[in-house]
């Protein structure tokens, strides 16, 4: 589906929220730009993509967090990360 052709009035969201939501959810469509007065409003996607999405923005800001650590000096080597997870693994097993 066109860009074009997934912008929408709200008017005929309204006429036509069946048929709408049939495509973006089962043939996985381009989301729905939804308009109201000539101006971009709202999207309406499957919820497959908008479960992706989410996904992938979590992911990004998972990265973004662990760059900020790095440029930051908030890390440690694998040895030594390694070596204080077996030290707390040994910890518990004496217990």
């Amino acid at each position: 589906m066109k860009l074009s052709e997934s912008v929408k009035p709200v008017s005929y969201v309204k006429a036509h929220a069946s048929e709408i939501i049939r495509k973006v959810s089962e043939e996985q469509a381009a989301p729905v730009v939804i308009t109201q007065n000539g101006e971009a409003k709202a999207v309406l996607m499957g919820i497959q993509e908008y479960e992706q999405m989410q996904e992938s923005l979590a992911m990004l800001k998972l990265v973004a967090m662990s760059a900020k650590d790095i440029e930051e000096g908030r890390t440690v080597s694998v040895d030594d990360a390694f070596a204080a997870a077996r030290g707390r693994l040994g910890k518990r097993g004496r217990k």
